[in-house]
């Protein structure tokens, strides 16, 4: 099994930031698209070609990734020195929507959010509309085969930054949090991992 994480818009955007500016876009509202519901050439209709394509084997099934990413060095960023980007990922299993991933270090509309905030979540205990409350509006949804469940939906967070370091080098930062409910929209797992470079 390849992990999210390991195929995620995250990962996308380490590579592609360094040289690319991309097409603008703005992120769409949370019921533009639907999972299980939203076809691929419905995206692509409403976000336009995306910047890259792919495919992976997720949970022994077969997805495929579309990738939208923005890199302005003139931007306004959401942290001193950072380089501010914005990334959409969809990801589709048999030409559906299963998950959506959006990221963005522009203040306008930054993904950051405060991981202290995690411990206050409890698997069995903490609700979906708790888990929002608590974090604010998600910046990924996921279902089935993204997640191992056959029902039931995950939500998630991620951030991410690129610096420029010494000689022209780049120093990125990431950090994701999936969390997975269960039928009862009921949390039943936590995921969360944090990286950077140096």
């Amino acid at each position: 099994m390849l992990s999210i994480n390991k195929i995620g818009l995250i990962a996308v955007m380490v590579l592609l930031l360094a040289g690319c500016a991309g097409r603008d876009f703005v992120r769409p509202s949370s019921d533009t698209f639907k999972l299980g519901q939203t076809t691929y050439s419905q995206v692509v209709q409403q976000m336009g070609e995306p910047r890259r394509t792919g495919e992976a084997l997720v949970n022994e099934k077969n997805v495929k990734t579309a990738t939208y990413v923005y890199a302005s060095a003139g931007g306004s960023p959401s942290e001193d020195g950072v380089t501010p980007a914005r990334g959409l990922m969809y990801y589709f299993h048999n030409d559906i929507l299963v998950g959506q991933e959006f990221v963005s270090s522009f203040k306008s509309d930054s993904s950051n959010f405060d991981e202290s905030k995690i411990s206050d979540i409890s698997k069995g205990k903490t609700t979906r509309e708790e888990v929002i409350q608590l974090l604010g509006r998600p910046t990924a949804n996921y279902i089935s085969p993204i997640i191992k469940q056959t029902s039931g939906e995950a939500l998630g967070y991620a951030y991410t930054t690129t610096r420029k370091g010494f000689f022209g080098s780049l120093k990125f930062f990431r950090k994701i949090l999936r969390i997975t409910f269960d039928d009862h929209g009921v949390v039943s797992d936590v995921e969360y991992s944090a990286s950077e470079n140096k």
